[in-house]
């Protein structure tokens, strides 16, 4: 049996304390997922998991200088006591997380207030990916950078077309993509050897880039290796973040 879901609440209806973000989750896919933060232990939250059935949202109020990550568990049952597993995006077998999820599940790291009155985000796919996602911002200076349908510089979110080797199946099922490292291994596709560092780990020259063909040309504003640093984005202003586990056409 599954855990009591949380309560589904707008941004609207929470309160913000002084100096805090509200992050809002949104489940705008067609499956349950139960969303989850690892906890952070200068700045605490009081829940750390939640259920969101197709179409739930919750929105939640972190501290003034909080960081994190947000991911999607998937394929879960947990007990009344909060004890059971996902198939995908475990976080040691809890609906209220303590550390972080298991590989490959698809992240939003957020660095809030962090240098010069700016907030740090992005969506990674580096560790692989379980889910869609992409984020939004409001309450900042400028424009947001993706659209509320999650398209970002003309091209828009898309589902994930993982090839064989790189699937992650589990139950008689395919519940995530994981990185060409580690589905083929190599110093190429491990950004290892003469392949090390920022200037030497190039997905071009890999024999197949599969950070562009799989992840890039999925969701083209998220981390799709270790060294795609133009993904992080930066935001200024009281800002609140939306975070959409979708497609552009889920909208």
């Amino acid at each position: 049996m599954s855990s009591t879901s949380s309560t589904t609440s707008s941004p609207g209806s929470v309160a913000r304390p002084a100096g805090a973000h509200l992050i809002t989750i949104v489940n705008a896919d067609t499956q349950t997922i139960w969303a989850a933060t690892n906890p952070n232990a200068q700045h605490p939250i009081p829940q750390t998991g939640w259920r969101l059935d197709p179409g739930q949202s919750v929105t939640f109020a972190v501290p003034q200088g909080w960081g994190g990550r947000v991911w999607g568990r998937t394929g879960c049952t947990f007990s009344a006591s909060g004890s059971g597993h996902c198939l995908s995006g475990d976080c040691g077998g809890v609906f209220q997380c303590r550390g972080a999820g298991a590989p490959p599940a698809t992240l939003a790291e957020l660095t809030l207030d962090s240098f010069d009155g700016l907030d740090f985000y992005d969506v990674s796919l580096v560790d692989g990916s379980n889910l869609p996602m992409y984020i939004n911002t409001s309450h900042r200076v400028g424009p947001d950078p993706v659209s509320q349908d999650g398209c970002y510089q003309g091209s828009c979110t898309k589902p994930i077309v993982c090839p064989g080797p790189m699937q992650v199946k589990a139950a008689g099922q395919v519940v995530a993509c994981t990185t060409p490292c580690a589905a083929f291994g190599g110093d190429a596709y491990c950004c290892t050897g003469q392949w090390s560092g920022r200037q030497n780990c190039d997905p071009a020259k890999w024999p197949v880039d599969y950070a562009k063909l799989v992840y890039k040309d999925a969701e083209p504003y998220a981390y799709s290796y270790a060294f795609d640093d133009s993904a992080t984005m930066s935001c200024k202003g009281d800002c609140d973040y939306r975070i959409v586990f979708g497609t552009s056409s889920n909208r």
